[in-house]
């Protein structure tokens, strides 16, 4: 199916072109959360009408994005769980527990925005990529521990390394 694209999508394409999908991408993601419209003759006059109001509408959600990734330049997480002696853990920290953190920290994230390559089964330190716009990302660090004390450590290992 040929759509439209009325804001920019990771891996997929930016804002005013016209892109084909499958038909059930289209149907239940794209045109449902008004992502993209249908590239008939009527929605492509209807998107030139909306452009500079899409383009300013774009244009803040990318500056909120920048802002968001600034602030967050540098952020640690620390996530107390318990584990085995040989260091892993009884359960696995998920996308939702680096959501959950980020927040309490106070920054308005979506589980959404995080990703996470496999889950988080053993302690450490690990890289964590925040997807805050199509065009801008941030990556933190989760320090997974089982005490306050072990995170230090592996913080302080983690920077040597």
């Amino acid at each position: 199916m040929e759509v439209i694209l009325l804001e920019h999508i990771e891996k997929l394409g930016k804002m005013g072109e016209k892109v084909s999908v499958k038909n059930g991408y289209a149907r239940n993601y794209l045109l449902p959360q008004g992502k993209a419209l249908r590239a008939t003759e009527a929605n492509l006059a209807v998107y030139e009408k909306q452009k500079a109001e899409l383009e300013a509408h774009n244009k803040q959600l990318l500056d909120k994005a920048s802002q968001l990734a600034e602030s967050l330049k540098g952020f640690s997480a620390v996530l107390i769980r318990q584990a085995a002696e040989t260091g892993q853990l009884y359960g696995s920290v998920t996308i939702r527990d680096i959501a959950a953190a980020i927040k309490e920290a106070g920054y308005s994230i979506e589980r959404r925005q995080v990703f996470l390559d496999k889950t988080i089964k053993d302690l450490g330190v690990y890289p964590v990529k925040l997807n805050l716009h199509p065009e801008v990302s941030q990556t933190i660090l989760i320090n997974v521990a089982r005490t306050d004390d072990e995170a230090k450590k592996q913080a302080k290992a983690f920077e040597n390394a």
